[in-house]
């Protein structure tokens, strides 16, 4: 298995003049810092491959061991064309994905692990909170059916920590690449669900701490959690 961290975005709802993921929380660690001490509990630091664009030099100095993938068009492409260069790079390999701005609790990961091992292809949710701004998901016969920021009656929020089965890569892969630049990669996990017949787990991380930073209240709320 293979590990990305999506981390090309310029992140200007926080207001920082540096990438997102090198935002330092109040224990003085980076939210990347910690998603890296956090993801090599439990895998292979060899194995991840962090997605760099905006201001790329400041990440990759910092955390020199891991391996980079570069997008050109960060200032113009969503997260589907991020996630697309980094897959294209590891064809017939299953991927776990993560969304750079994302700070959570380190057990988060023993929930996943069953999965990952039997190849089932899955989003991580939180069933405690449908926030208006964040990606909400439905489900038909225990598998996702809808995956959007527009989702009506949605059952919860996705967190920003993913996974794509081997057998599930290339499907995925084909629908990324007809996604527009705008897009988010759920449209391609959402059209790979319509078109393909994707059968996608939603894994219910809710008792552990998750916060996906995107606003200032977002970093309070989780310097609090801290």
């Amino acid at each position: 298995m293979k590990i990305i961290i999506l981390a090309a975005g310029i992140g200007s709802r926080l207001g920082n003049p540096f990438p997102k993921p090198l935002t330092p929380l109040k224990d003085g660690k980076s939210i990347m810092q910690k998603q890296l001490q956090n993801i090599k509990k439990y895998f292979d630091i060899n194995d991840v491959t962090t997605v760099v664009g905006f201001k790329k030099d400041l990440i990759m100095e910092r955390f020199p061991e891991v391996n980079y993938v570069y997008n050109p068009f960060f200032d113009r492409t969503n997260t589907s064309k991020s996630l697309l260069q980094a897959l294209k790079k590891h064809k017939g390999k299953s991927v776990l994905w993560f969304n750079g701005d994302v700070v959570f609790d380190e057990k988060l990961l023993s929930l996943l692990l069953e999965d990952i091992r039997n190849e089932n292809s899955f989003i991580s949710v939180n069933t405690q909170s449908v926030a208006d701004e964040e990606v909400k998901y439905t489900l038909k016969n225990g598998f996702v059916s809808e995956l959007s920021k527009e989702v009506k009656n949605a059952l919860g929020e996705a967190v920003g920590i993913n996974f794509i089965s081997s057998k599930d890569l290339n499907s995925f892969i084909k629908h990324l690449e007809l996604c527009d630049d705008n897009d988010y990669f759920e449209k391609g996990l959402e059209n790979a669900i319509s078109a393909d017949n994707l059968k996608l787990k939603v894994i219910d991380i809710s008792k552990y701490n998750c916060i996906e930073i995107d606003f200032k209240e977002d970093l309070e709320n989780a310097n609090k959690l801290l």
